[in-house]
């Protein structure tokens, strides 16, 4: 069998012998936990913060501009009496006035005309589907086991890795999956449990918002794995009845960082079509993606996904304002998909016995760690005080000039603080050994990583919603203040890796209806109850 590692750096290590018969010899396996996400101090590459200094003057060209030609004109007009102005006024001849005045408010039209809107937040909401769905983690393994599908080792294989994972007994699966024990990989069980979600999501999300589903003009569907035809927008469309000049799309194949694309492309959207609202869907069909084989590589998927979907309304309209969340401050995406390793590591396939599914590639946390890293140092000048810019700019600077990236030199760069740039950290619950890698490489605090690791505990990795939930935890424990930074961070296949950042137009009291409230007093466990 030789080795196989996992999605989350757990290694697994054969030991015995096998014979030359098909069935002969006897193997025991042993698992031990290797850290493998790239140390982020070890290396950065400068074209990816010269890229980050790109985007921060390609934005603030006119910030830098404007008070600029301000200063020169103060100092042309201060040097210069109440006669002498009113004489040099008069001294120009009436075309060179004109002149000038069409060109100044030539300039000032072009550049209000030319700025963005601001994309306000005005409200989300994520399903909590009913409690009959609840599987505990050793249920899980019953469920697995009456299916028939899984051998003895397998079965031991998947509770090693949910035991580890940092996923706790209250997660949801679909019916279809616990049930009877048959495929739940049919269309018909994929459309149910796509319309429970997102029907659930959107119910709530209009409920809270007071908007019609008539008034939504973009809609922003992504679900990696299940894209049937009509697709999940149409079928949004279809059951609200939305209007018939709808700007829909449907995103498939993204991974779990999908979410924040359809951000962008709402954003991209709102942009062109002033005073409208737009609505995103983000979720995954877990029944659909289920693996019955018994490749350990593609058996993962099964011990991590959970039910979930997240629906939020976003707006460009001025007079929304006062009543929206948190206005959009920056998107950052990386994609490493050129790259055929990362490419490659994750990706949909049969195995040998034709049965579909997620295979995971060994290498996925250096692919994964490698994306970070330059997703964070592209971020970091639009988001850092100016300070650690100078500081981080500087050391890496010396670094390159005078032999710092020699394999034998122990000086490494200035990693910034992001804690100074953002108040809150909304990281992708993958799992419990990629938050770990995470928190330690970003020297992020147990409080900083609360919410991902309490999201991970109570719903499982629920791909590109669960920086909705995680959210959504900061909330119920009002956490959330007028002027508070949220980054929203989150990985998937391709490779790729992307940062949404969002700040809060005023503080945020708990929510009447959050898939938190019910439980919230209970939260953050301790770290013994959390630990495996």
């Amino acid at each position: 069998m030789g080795r196989e590692r996992d999605l989350f750096s757990t290694e697994i290590v054969n030991r015995g012998i096998e014979s030359s018969g098909p069935n002969a010899g006897s193997q025991t396996f042993s698992v031990r936990v290797r850290r493998r996400l790239p140390d982020f101090l070890q290396s950065v590459n400068l074209k990816y913060v010269k890229l980050g200094y790109h985007y921060l003057v390609t934005h603030g060209i006119y910030l830098v501009t404007i008070p600029v030609l301000l200063l020169v004109f103060s100092a042309e007009v201060g040097s210069l009496s109440k006669e002498e102005l009113w004489k040099k006024l008069w001294g120009y001849d009436l075309a060179t006035l004109l002149a000038f005045s069409g060109v100044f408010v030539f300039t000032l039209s072009v550049y209000f005309m030319s700025r963005p809107r601001s994309i306000y937040l005005i409200d989300f909401a994520c399903y909590k589907p009913n409690d009959d769905l609840k599987v505990p983690r050793e249920e899980f393994i019953e469920v697995a086991r009456r299916s028939g599908k899984f051998d003895e080792e397998s079965l031991e294989f998947q509770k090693r890795m949910l035991m580890s994972s940092g996923i706790g007994d209250e997660t949801y699966i679909p019916k279809a999956v616990i049930g009877s024990g048959e495929s739940s990989a049919t269309m018909k069980e994929g459309r149910a449990e796509a319309s429970m979600v997102m029907f659930g999501a959107l119910d709530e999300l209009f409920e809270k918002t007071g908007v019609r589903p008539k008034d939504v003009s973009v809609l922003v569907v992504n679900c990696s794995i299940f894209n049937p035809t009509p697709s999940l927008s149409a079928m949004i469309i279809n059951h609200y009845k939305m209007r018939g000049n709808v700007l829909s799309y449907n995103l498939g194949g993204m991974g779990c960082s999908a979410g924040i694309i359809a951000v962008d492309l709402a954003k991209d959207m709102l942009q062109s079509n002033p005073n409208n609202y737009a609505v995103v869907v983000s979720t995954e069909m877990v029944g659909f993606n289920w693996y019955q084989g018994k490749q350990r590589s593609m058996l993962v998927p099964n011990c991590f996904f959970r039910m979930g979907c997240s629906a939020i309304l976003l707006s460009n309209r001025r007079r929304d304002y006062k009543r929206a969340k948190y206005r959009l401050e920056h998107i950052v995406r990386t994609h490493k998909g050129a790259d055929d390793r990362s490419f490659s590591c994750v990706y949909q396939e049969e195995d040998e016995q034709k049965f579909k599914g997620l295979k995971i590639s060994k290498k996925l946390i250096e692919i994964g760690g490698d994306a970070l890293k330059t997703n964070i140092t592209t971020l970091g000048p639009l988001v850092l005080p100016f300070s650690e810019q100078l500081l981080f700019f500087g050391t890496l600077v010396w670094r390159h000039l005078f032999g710092g990236n020699n394999s034998g030199s122990s000086q490494k760069p200035y990693i910034p603080d992001y804690k100074l740039a953002f108040e809150h950290f909304c990281v992708h619950a993958a799992s419990k050994t990629i938050l770990d890698e995470i928190q330690r490489n970003l020297e992020l605090s147990d409080e900083n990583m609360e919410a991902s690791r309490m999201t991970l505990n109570r719903f499982g990795n629920t791909s590109s919603s669960s920086i909705w939930y995680e959210l959504a935890y900061l909330e119920a424990k009002e956490r959330v203040r007028r002027g508070d930074r949220v980054w929203q961070l989150a990985f998937g296949s391709g490779f790729k890796c992307n940062s949404v950042v969002w700040r809060s137009m005023r503080r945020i009291k708990k929510p009447s209806t959050s898939p938190w409230l019910h439980c919230i007093d209970r939260y953050p466990l301790s770290n013994t109850q959390y630990s495996p």
